[in-house]
């Protein structure tokens, strides 16, 4: 467990010393470059970016993209300081502090002309299927945060926070889109298109249910066990979740898996209704036992080992914890601090095959790390003294 600690407040300076900010796989748009006429073309756009997030040498310094701050990452860290706050006691009003410095921080970097709380990327993202500007919020980027806010509220109740989450569900209700299939539906991933992202609708529907949870509303709890039956309902039969529906995207990866069991655990509880828990039992079973390798080395997609990927190790320490897997959840813990922490504290984008990707982003790698060894530690509780 030392070792652990050790590795997240490693990694917890490093965020800080850095401000929270930090380069994204997806955010060689923000380079100027990608003004000229000459370089706005979609292909060339969405190629550039590929190539900048796939290769092991960093490009952004050549490209002038500066260090951003992504709200998904003060939404992470804010759920981080959270567990953090109880599992290290002594450090108790410290983190609380913390927690609510970066709250008036995420206020004022949410997104505006919406009809509630919402938030999107600090970049330009030219995407397989649609093109989502800086700061057009997404059901993933505001269910992540309002997400790390509730968590943070069953710790630290906060009437700001359920205010937040509250205004937030009109977000979902009135400005994402709904595709149909009979009865059901899949929320989209933003306000300007209409896939069937799976874990999107189940972001916004978990969303709903924390909302439901302050006020009681059927409103919100009807429309929420639609999203999830939809989801339920195109389970395949081995337990697994494509990422998508209807287009090429019908791989199961780590971390979108997780993101499918936490949402609809969240609605089963939240909401009190478990119609749907043989779907999550299938899907856990799916999980477990598809996702890692012995050692703790969690694998990217079902059938294959590679990349190691830092978001998907952190999405297993959250749901390996949520859902009773501790000894699975420490061996990924240990193994990840072990090969893919820098002496820095932050943590590398990816392993490969042949070869180590070193790149350290902010989001996708520290602040998700950060959140899922944190609640590690929280579910092993009352660990002992932290070091600011």
């Amino acid at each position: 467990m030392d070792a652990i600690l050790s590795s997240t407040l490693k990694l917890q300076e490093h965020i800080r010393t850095n401000g929270y900010k930090g380069y994204d796989p997806y955010d060689t748009l923000l380079s100027p470059y990608f003004k000229l006429p000459i370089l706005r073309s979609r292909i060339i756009r969405f190629g550039a970016q590929q190539v900048c997030k796939r290769i092991p040498i960093n490009l952004r310094r050549i490209l002038l993209v500066k260090k951003g701050l992504n709200p998904v990452t003060i939404g992470l860290c804010i759920q981080a300081y959270s567990y953090l706050g109880k599992a290290i006691p002594s450090d108790e009003e410290f983190y609380k502090k913390e927690i609510d410095f970066l709250l008036d921080l995420l206020v004022q970097n949410k997104s505006t002309g919406y009809s509630g709380f919402c938030w999107g990327y600090d970049f330009d993202w030219e995407a397989r299927y649609t093109k989502i500007n800086a700061y057009v919020p997404t059901s993933v980027a505001t269910g992540i945060i309002t997400n790390s806010l509730f968590e943070s509220y069953l710790i630290f109740p906060n009437e700001k926070i359920k205010e937040i989450i509250l205004d937030a569900s009109n977000f979902v209700l009135k400005d994402l889109n709904r595709s149909y299939e009979g009865e059901l539906f899949c929320f989209s991933y933003s306000p300007v298109d209409n896939q069937f992202v799976l874990n999107a609708s189940l972001k916004a529907a978990r969303l709903l249910s924390q909302a439901y949870y302050f006020n009681l509303d059927p409103e919100l709890k009807k429309t929420a066990k639609i999203a999830v039956q939809y989801v339920t309902q195109v389970q395949r039969e081995n337990g697994s979740w494509p990422y998508a529906m209807h287009d090429a995207r019908t791989w199961a990866d780590n971390y979108h898996t997780g993101y499918n069991l936490d949402c609809i655990d969240a609605y089963m509880t939240l909401c009190q209704d478990n119609e749907y828990n043989p779907e999550f039992e299938k899907g856990l079973h799916f999980y477990v036992n598809h996702f890692f390798e012995k050692e703790g080395i969690p694998k990217f997609y079902d059938n294959k080992t590679y990349p190691i990927d830092s978001t998907a190790a952190a999405q297993s320490l959250l749901s390996l914890s949520r859902f009773g897997y501790l000894d699975l959840a420490k061996n990924v813990a240990l193994w990840m601090g072990k090969n893919m922490q820098d002496k820095n504290g932050g943590f590398y984008f990816r392993i490969h095959k042949h070869y180590k990707d070193k790149n350290i982003f902010m989001r996708w790698n520290n602040a998700w790390m950060f959140a899922g060894l944190s609640y590690f530690l929280y579910q092993n509780k009352s660990i002992g003294h932290g070091n600011k």
